[in-house]
Formats: structure tokens, C-alpha cells, sequence
């Protein structure tokens, strides 16, 4: 039988946690963007999850004893991110008598006609499809109040130093880039050399993912007024989102999307500095382009993140390296809109479905 959403129920939603901090976000932002009460569900997993999305089908034998119980009453959504809650997703909607609408996020490593709406962005290079949709930015989400708060408590540390404020975040080593100490020291004379043309002073910040030695040839080369963090594990007090909050402009590593988009969200202008990828996406055509694009739609085969295509669409939308920035899109809406459609509901925050008359 169909699920029931009548007029006095809102959906059920399930939020898949995962391992991923930016994925676990972005869920939760959502979630909370469209403004039903919501539950989360922490996953885990054990080896079989190495095996191929295919192979594991809709299926949950890849979840460990650690991860949250799943079981009824079966939730009308799910919200998900990436590869490994994909199955799981699958599974539910299965275990639901194929009534739970699936909303996935980033890409998903099978077939995208077993979601109902997938929720990417250009660097995973997701193929074209109806029920695909191709933000610009994440949908990353830093509390308002939370800037606000950091910014009073930092507000009078960085009172000596000249306006206007570039604030400078620094990601790191992932799976598409290494930050080394070569590169790293060119971003702190590229900030420097920008900070004396405006004379102006840094923000400088760290990262989890900045390795040591890029930490201390970046610092090295410095010689400009600056407040310099570097990022620690047990630290309450990380400036990050005063920076976001207080600085004038930006300079943003090219390794993270989510640097770049809450930095854009601020409206300032934002400077990508970008090197070399690990290994950079590679672009098929003819046959050798259908059957690599069959592949990947089937989830046989995971593309390389293509982080140029990403600041492409960035620099088209005039969101970055442009003195006077474009309006940010509204894809956190755009999303919500959609998915309240996807659920038979309109695109106000109202609790009540659409009907058709009788």
C-alpha cells in the first residue's frame, strides 16, 4: 500500500550519517533547510564494503554491529551522501515496499534510476540525467549566529592589523591533490605580494588535511602584517568562521569545495589558488567516451574528481576571481523545492501536501 501523507502527517525523514564530515554536513543542512523533524542514522561498516555497489545491490550486509538499527516504522525519505550509503538507502526503500523516496547526495557508484533525486556537483562528474541535479555549490551551512559569536571573540585580536583583511584558507592533502612545501610556500608570497598591494593585513588559517611542512613553508614566507592559526585537534577556539565573518576578501586553495563555497556565501570576493591535481580527469569521446559513461552510470566505475570542471562553473557563475562577485545561487532552495515536489508537497515551508480535487 502507499505511504499515507495526509494533512496531519509530515514526512518521515532519516538523515544516513556517515564518515565524512563535509557529506554529514551537507545532509544536515538540507534536512534542516526544509524544515520537517528529522532523525539521523550513524553508519558503519564493515569490509564487504570495499565490494562494488553492483555486486552489493539493495542490500545492508556491508553495515558492522556498530552502526545505528535500522527498522520500522520505515522512514518516507532518506537523505544520503556518497558510495557506501548508497546500498543501504536501496535497502530501506526495499524493506519500505518500495515507498520511501531517496534523495542522495554527491554520487552514488550504480545505477542513478534507483534514486530519486541525486544531488551533485561538477567535480563528480555524475552523467546527465532527469533526476539529476547539478548545483554549483555545496550545501555547506555555517551558523550565522556561530560567525557572529566567533567574530565578537576575535574582533579585537585583529585590531592592529590594516585593512582590509585577506583571509587565507588553506586545505590540503586529499585524494586530487598534495599540498607540498613548494606550493605551499608560492601561496604565502602570492598572499604576501597581495596584502602589500592593498595594504592590507592576512588572516591566515590551517586545516586538518594541511600537512606540517606546507604549514611551515607557507608561514616561512610571510612578510606581511598577518594572524596566523595553525589548525590543532583540541583547539575551541579556531578562527574560521571569524575569518569568514570579518574578512574582506579571500584567498581560497583550490583542493576544497567547501572552502570555496563558504567563502563565496559571504558575497566578498574570493581568489582560487590553484596548482596541479594528482592525476587530472581525464575526458573520453567517440566510442571509448559512451562505454566510459555507461560505466560510470551503472556504478562500475568511479570517475576522478575533476576539480577543474568545479571552478570552471564557479568562475561562469562570476562567483570567484572577479572583483565585484555575482549574486550567490540559491541552490540550498532550488534543492528544497524540489525535493518538496519529489514528496507531494508545495514549495512553501507549509506542512500540507499538495491535493488535486476530486
Amino acid at each position: 500500500m502507499p505511504v499515507d501523507r495526509g494533512r496531519h502527517r509530515t514526512p518521515r525523514v532519516w538523515v544516513l550519517l556517515g564518515a565524512g564530515a563535509g557529506g554529514n554536513a551537507q545532509m544536515i543542512a538540507l534536512a534542516e533547510a526544509l524544515g520537517w523533524p528529522y532523525q539521523t542514522r550513524q553508519l558503519s561498516w564493515n569490509a564487504f564494503n570495499h565490494l562494488p555497489n553492483p555486486v552489493i545491490g539493495a542490500r545492508a550486509f556491508t553495515l558492522d554491529r556498530e552502526a545505528d538499527a535500522l527498522q520500522p516504522p520505515w522512514p518516507d525519505l532518506v537523505i544520503a551522501a556518497s558510495r557506501r550509503s548508497a546500498p543501504i538507502a536501496r535497502w530501506i526503500k526495499k524493506q519500505s515496499g518500495g515507498n520511501t523516496k531517496l534523495v542522495h547526495l554527491l554520487h552514488t557508484q550504480m545505477p542513478l534510476h534507483h534514486f530519486d533525486l541525486v544531488v551533485t556537483l561538477a567535480q563528480f562528474r555524475v552523467p546527465e540525467a532527469a533526476n539529476v541535479q547539478r548545483n554549483t555549490l555545496p550545501l555547506n551551512v555555517i551558523d550565522g549566529a556561530r560567525k557572529a559569536e566567533a567574530a565578537e571573540r576575535w574582533r579585537g585580536r585583529l585590531a592592529c592589523l590594516p585593512r582590509p583583511w585577506i583571509a587565507v584558507l588553506v586545505g590540503g592533502d586529499s585524494s586530487s591533490y598534495t599540498l607540498d612545501a613548494a606550493t605551499a610556500a608560492r601561496l604565502g608570497r602570492e598572499a604576501a605580494r597581495a596584502a602589500h598591494e592593498a595594504g592590507g593585513g592576512l588572516l591566515i588559517t590551517t586545516s586538518k588535511r594541511t600537512p606540517a611542512a606546507a604549514a611551515d613553508a607557507l608561514i616561512a614566507a610571510i612578510d606581511c602584517p598577518a594572524e596566523i592559526y595553525r589548525w590543532r585537534a583540541d583547539d575551541a577556539d579556531n578562527p574560521y568562521p571569524a575569518f569568514l565573518a570579518l574578512a574582506d576578501r579571500f584567498i581560497v586553495t583550490g583542493d576544497s569545495a567547501s572552502l570555496a563555497a563558504e567563502a563565496v556565501a559571504t558575497g566578498r570576493p574570493v581568489r582560487l589558488f590553484e596548482w596541479p591535481a594528482k592525476r587530472p580527469a581525464r575526458r573520453l569521446s567517440g566510442l571509448a567516451g559512451r562505454l566510459h559513461r555507461g560505466l560510470v552510470y551503472a556504478g562500475w566505475r568511479k570517475p576522478r574528481r575533476d576539480f577543474a570542471a568545479f571552478h570552471a562553473r564557479l568562475r561562469d557563475a562570476g562567483l570567484v576571481d572577479a572583483a565585484t562577485p555575482a549574486p550567490v545561487p540559491d541552490d540550498m532552495g532550488a534543492t528544497v523545492v524540489r525535493i518538496r515536489a519529489l514528496m507531494g508537497y508545495s514549495a512553501s515551508a507549509s506542512d500540507r501536501p499538495e491535493t488535486t480535487p476530486e
